[in-house]
């Protein structure tokens, strides 16, 4: 590679403490990405999605080792190494949100039933279980429901507009009984709920 960059006029030097580690860096943001979507995908069950971004993965990062080790003394290489990790962890996380797949199971307690946020539930077609339990402080609410993540961000804002201070906990789910579905099986399909995204 460095003799093609030399060939078209670039100095040793600049390629070597820029370029290189510029192209090391972008690879590992590229590898680090599709992991974290690839354990996203395992998670949720996608077995034939995961393999094919595990392969792509792999690929990329035995190309990125391979330059470090063809340029073992250039601390450059190192620093791009790791900066490019510490991006493509940022980048997968942002993607993954930004993708919102699959379902989560989120649990709401109140000291009161919130017969408002029932009638919200009903209104949008959740399924849900409200109890009462015993909390540490006395008698509480207790309520389940399972939801895409695509519904979660207006749920849990209607949960503060009726109580803003109401304890909840939001769970991943793998699997759910309705039909023995995967989750990740929801419409829209994966591929066209990537496209939509893009577009924005």
């Amino acid at each position: 590679m460095q003799e093609y960059f030399t060939s078209m006029g670039i100095p040793p030097e600049v390629f070597n403490y820029l370029i290189m580690p510029f192209l090391i860096f972008c690879a590992r943001v590229m590898d680090v990405s599709i992991n974290t979507l690839r354990i996203m995908f395992v998670m949720n069950g996608k077995k034939k999605i995961a393999p094919i971004l595990g392969f792509f993965e792999s690929l990329i990062w035995l190309l990125a080792i391979g330059q470090i080790f063809q340029n073992v003394n250039n601390p450059m290489s190192y620093v791009a190494y790791a900066g490019g990790f510490a991006m493509g962890t940022f980048v997968g996380m942002t993607i993954e949100e930004k993708l919102a797949l699959g379902r989560v199971l989120v649990r709401v307690i109140t000291p009161e039933p919130m017969p408002a946020l029932i009638e919200y539930m009903k209104e949008k077609n959740f399924r849900f279980t409200s109890v009462g339990a015993e909390g540490r402080y006395g008698k509480v609410n207790l309520l389940f429901t399972v939801m895409k993540r695509d519904d979660l961000t207006g749920f849990i804002g209607k949960v503060k507009s009726i109580n803003d201070k109401a304890f909840y906990t939001i769970e991943s789910v793998k699997r759910i009984s309705e039909d023995d579905l995967n989750v990740m099986e929801d419409r829209p399909r994966f591929t066209t709920k990537v496209w939509s995204r893009v577009r924005k």
